[in-house]
């Protein structure tokens, strides 16, 4: 028997979390930040989605971090200057072998700067220009002290850099600095910027959580919810390239730091802003409403009750208004609205006549309907029902909220004619090649 040969660990861990990136190059760019430690872990991650690495480090990172640690990380030597094999056209020039997208990661404010006036005097800034001459898409994360990133003309080599299609993770805000994103944070933005699907540039609204009706200033009746579903929906709109916005009740589900959240408490409190709100409600392709709230509300007492002077306690409950067919009369169709429905049981005959009680009541285009089990487990049981179908669906939630978004997607009979939004960051510049879209998985249907 011949000797097996060794797997280096970039293949070992190549897709772990998903293919999203499968079949995709990905060149990093390491400027002299001492952010560049954190890149391994950048590059891990991408790794993690099926990505294939290359990375490219300017004289200044080298200094930071040993280009040992980034041939460990990807798999491949990096680049560390310029040679007669012209790897800067090898990579991001036309033809075979062309990276799909240049990330630089951390950007110094010195890198930013020359590449906003078309200085290539590193390995990193010309790359960049090739990229940014041949229509590749280029991202930058940011990493500076704080009083740098204020700097006027920093500000205004973003701002530049915005207008010319590149699209700029924003860095996080500590200790007196400006830090580099999250790993987790950049591998979305690559993952956006890379979406070829049809909620590219669509709107959608989450609304999910749970509702806390007050019994006096400091109690209230809350439904239980952890507001995973919501969430793993507004993520994997945002990695579709969609523009979403999450509207959150109580729940315990971490969000990610690139979401945009708005947070309501009641039903009442829900019914307002939707209304408020009509506007970008009609403008969604999408109303989405894993949501669990209340079917009764109280009057709220000023202040504590005092236990003492009243040991006991009752409470008048009162009907609270629906949600679903407020959302339908104020976003009427191409919008599409998707329900949820809650039931003790599990039975897939009374689930889904509740389902269908529920569409025909509110005007929902579907209903997703589960049983209790689901909540706080990290594997539901559910039901997709429509007026002319329902399909049996079992997986976690990231993969239910995968599962929705294939079904009501624009392209596949939603009779949105709507026109995408421009989305900023997410076209490449002119002349970016097409890739492939991400993969959907076909749902079993039953009848």
């Amino acid at each position: 028997m011949g000797a097996r040969s060794a797997v280096h660990p970039s293949r070992v861990i190549r897709g772990a979390r998903s293919q999203r990136l499968a079949g995709r190059t990905i060149l990093v760019g390491v400027s002299g930040s001492i952010a560049a430690v954190e890149v391994v872990k950048v590059i891990r991650e991408l790794l993690r989605h099926g990505a294939e690495v290359r990375a490219v480090m300017s004289p200044e990172a080298a200094r930071i971090i040993t280009p040992e640690a980034l041939e460990f990380a990807t798999g491949h030597p990096p680049i560390l200057q310029l040679s007669g094999a012209v790897e800067h056209v090898s990579l991001l020039g036309p033809g075979e072998g062309r990276a799909d997208l240049y990330l630089i990661a951390p950007a110094t404010a010195n890198t930013i700067g020359k590449i906003a006036h078309g200085i290539d005097d590193t390995p990193v800034t010309t790359f960049a220009s090739v990229a940014l001459g041949g229509g590749v898409p280029v991202l930058v994360a940011p990493a500076m002290h704080a009083h740098m990133g204020r700097n006027p003309a920093v500000s205004e080599n973003l701002a530049l850099l915005r207008k010319w299609g590149v699209g700029v993770i924003a860095s996080r805000a500590a200790e007196g600095e400006e830090k580099l994103a999250s790993p987790e944070e950049i591998a979305a933005e690559v993952l956006r910027r890379l979406a070829d699907s049809p909620w590219a540039g669509r709107q959608v609204t989450v609304i999910g959580g749970g509702s806390r009706e007050s019994i006096d200033s400091v109690r209230s009746i809350a439904n239980e919810s952890t507001g995973e579903t919501a969430v793993a929906l507004a993520v994997q709109a945002h990695l579709r390239g969609a523009q979403v916005d999450l509207w959150l009740g109580a729940h315990s589900a971490p969000v990610p730091p690139y979401l945009s959240v708005t947070r309501w408490r009641s039903v009442s409190d829900l019914a307002r802003l939707a209304q408020e709100r009509a506007p970008h409600l009609r403008a969604s392709d999408l109303v989405v409403v894993p949501a669990a709230l209340a079917d009764y509300t109280t009057t709220p007492e000023p202040g504590k009750i005092s236990s003492r002077s009243r040991p006991r306690l009752s409470l008048r409950l009162n009907p609270a208004p629906k949600l679903l067919p407020l959302l339908r009369s104020l976003a009427p169709p191409p919008t599409r609205l998707v329900g949820f429905k809650l039931l003790a049981e599990t039975d897939p005959a009374r689930l889904r006549t509740a389902a269908e009680q529920l569409a025909r009541e509110s005007g929902a285009d579907a209903i997703v309907a589960n049983g209790v089990e689901s909540i706080g487990n990290g594997r539901v049981r559910a039901l997709w029902v429509t007026p002319s179908e329902s399909r049996a669906f079992e997986g976690s939630k990231t993969e239910l909220a995968d599962q929705i978004l294939d079904l009501c997607e624009p392209s596949a009979g939603s009779g949105s004619a709507r026109p995408r939004a421009a989305a900023p960051g997410l076209q490449g510049a002119p002349g970016s090649p097409k890739r492939s879209g991400l993969r959907r998985r076909s749902p079993a249907s039953t009848r």
